[in-house]
């Protein structure tokens, strides 16, 4: 019951020092409802609407005419004309536009004398998933229709039926089934796994800080006299209320998606909020273990920064990680990220149950480990304040 009392009593203390510093909430509560905010509604549709695409008209004739107007018709485009592609090129490097497309000289006699005209896409992959790979996906599902367009009308005036011709242009009709996301909204997954990765950036960050502001302010030695000098019961009791808020954080995250706006969710809510619950004790492992091994606030803010960025790419959610080398796809293990995309997929999507995931799970249990590796070299720093403060 006395180490109770003594958790009990630091977090009370750490507490306490979030009225005095309001940059702790700001930097979980605030940061977490902005992002569910652009988010959610980004992607209210399941898809962002009426992306800018630029389009170069050097042709001027009705066949590239009915090729903007189609696709300034579609749901994710939304055509800007542009008198040359100087002023096109300028737009894009300055993010106005996602893309541009080219139409040359001669664009309807070349498609009338049955020759090959040559488009140009150019698109911003700068932002691959939500901008750049999005328009560029639009601008040739477009393209790939007039070409089928050019194709019938070309086949029709050689006497081809209607039935022979899709035969040609179409061979094959692919019936394609989704598994877990009927409507392929974007939304579905990657609002469940940007959230989470900001919720993880935000662990880092913050538990980052509030280690390290000890040691700057000069009161790590009043912490551990609270703790009764066990370095342990210090971590624990100022780790105590951030566990509790980054939960609720997440569990709210949850609740929103699978709940408020009907994101599938094919297994229990209840094993998703262990694996958010499991996820924030991980990062808030690793956060700990960072400050153990950099006992200097300011690079071990910048150390959390780069390593929970990183995860975003290493979780598998953008990039399949088979794309990557082998010896990258390794270091996908130490994200606990990647294991709650896993849970993730295999829980909400899929619907395997405990016995689909558990492995996951128990890694990033494993992760709970960290801290005890650098507790002796933690201790060390808060009770001598013998690194540096800036």
């Amino acid at each position: 019951m006395k180490l109770f009392e003594q958790i009990g009593k630091v977090a009370g203390r750490e507490i306490r020092i979030w009225k005095d510093r309001p940059l702790y909430l700001w930097g979980s509560v605030g940061v977490m409802l902005l992002s569910a905010l652009f988010f959610l509604t980004f992607f209210g549709s399941g898809l962002p609407e009426k992306l800018p695409i630029g389009v170069v008209d050097l042709d001027g004739s009705s066949t590239s005419r009915n090729f903007t107007a189609q696709l300034d018709a579609t749901q994710l485009g939304r055509v800007i004309p542009f008198p040359d592609v100087t002023e096109a090129r300028k737009q894009l490097d300055r993010g106005d536009i996602c893309a541009f497309v080219v139409i040359p000289e001669h664009f309807d006699r070349e498609v009338q004398s049955f020759r090959c005209p040559k488009m140009g896409v150019y698109a911003n992959t700068l932002y691959p998933v939500i901008g750049g790979a999005l328009a560029y996906k639009d601008v040739m599902f477009m393209v790939n229709l007039t070409n089928g367009a050019v194709q019938r009308q070309v086949l029709r005036a050689k006497g081809k039926t209607d039935s022979e011709i899709m035969g040609i242009i179409q061979p094959l009709v692919l019936d394609a089934h989704n598994i877990g996301n009927g409507p392929t909204s974007y939304a579905y997954y990657l609002c469940n796994m940007i959230l989470a990765g900001i919720l993880a950036m935000a662990i880092m960050l913050v538990i980052s800080y509030a280690l390290g502001s000890e040691l700057k302010f000069g009161t790590s030695r009043h912490l551990l006299a609270f703790s009764e000098d066990s370095i342990v019961t210090a971590v624990l009791g100022k780790l105590l209320p951030y566990t509790v808020l980054f939960t609720l954080l997440g569990t709210c995250l949850q609740l929103l998606m699978f709940g408020v706006l009907g994101y599938p969710l094919q297994g229990s809510l209840g094993w998703m909020i262990l694996s958010m619950f499991c996820m924030v004790m991980a990062y808030e492992a690793v956060a700990v273990f960072v400050v153990s091994m950099v006992p200097t606030l300011r690079l071990a803010v910048c150390i959390s920064a780069l390593y929970s960025v990183l995860g975003f790419s290493f979780a598998g959610f953008t990039l399949p990680l088979e794309s990557l080398p082998t010896w990258l796809q390794g270091l996908s293990c130490i994200y606990p990220l990647r294991f709650y995309y896993q849970i993730f997929v295999r829980e909400a999507l899929y619907g395997t149950g405990f016995a689909g995931w558990w492995p996951s799970l128990v890694a990033l249990l494993l992760f709970q480990a960290l801290p005890y590796v650098g507790f002796a070299r933690l201790k060390d720093a808060y009770q001598y304040q013998n690194y540096s403060r800036n």
